[in-house]
């Protein structure tokens, strides 16, 4: 586009880079805390049932999507809220969401929350979920359901043994299996009955194999 001058210029002073004004169209938007938030945001509801109450948590994580459309297009986690018919953890459960909440707001990583949450232990112990992973308090498991989220839209990606090493653990997984038939309600492990717990991912699946200690779930093996 051609500017006329129609006026003398009398002085002058150079732009640099650093203090040029950016068009901020054109700017990739950033999770901050002052990030006004839409009227519609998606998002997934996840249903806890734990022996510790009659009642079922319903823990719902809604997500902000920046910079839709373009190549820099990323879901970030923007809310948590939590609900049940049972009252007795309401106060804390309550400032529990507000605190989250506020962490995803403000941005940067927050993938530090899993683990702080899942480090949380019940005084009066943990319990077994479906399938043989154990929850050291109903604070951890909703660690374990931020965890699962945030693998869903791509913050957090899967780690865990190489293509050879899971075909090697599927291998004798099934040959354990074989013949046992697990109940979908029961809670009972899919695991051998033998099988010990795992240190890394909490579950009730770790034997012998070939002379070392390996877990059947997350494949951690003591002599690798």
């Amino acid at each position: 586009m051609t500017i006329k001058i129609e006026k003398k210029i009398v002085t002058y002073s150079v732009v640099k880079p650093e203090t040029a004004t950016v068009n901020p169209a054109l700017a990739v938007q950033q999770m901050h805390e002052n990030l006004e938030r839409p009227d519609v945001l998606p998002g997934a509801t996840y249903k806890v049932k734990t022996p510790l109450s009659d009642h079922a948590l319903y823990i719902t994580i809604n997500d902000i999507v920046l910079n839709q459309g373009t190549p820099d297009e990323i879901r970030r986690p923007f809310e948590i809220f939590i609900n049940s018919k049972a009252m007795e953890h309401f106060q804390w459960i309550v400032a529990l969401t507000r605190i989250i909440s506020a962490v995803f707001r403000k941005g940067g990583d927050v993938i530090f929350l899993v683990e702080e949450l899942r480090s949380v232990f019940d005084p009066k112990g943990g319990y077994f979920k479906k399938g043989g992973k154990y929850m050291p308090s109903l604070v951890a498991e909703i660690g374990d359901v931020i965890e699962s989220h945030l693998r869903a839209i791509g913050l957090l990606t899967e780690g865990g043994p190489d293509a050879h090493q899971r075909k090697l653990i599927d291998e004798h997984r099934a040959k354990y299996e074989m013949g046992m038939k697990a109940v979908e309600d029961s809670g009972v492990s899919a695991f051998p009955p033998e099988a010990t717990l795992c240190g890394k991912c909490q579950t009730q699946a770790v034997i012998v194999m070939d002379g070392c200690l390996t877990c059947l779930n997350c494949g951690d093996s003591k002599c690798s």
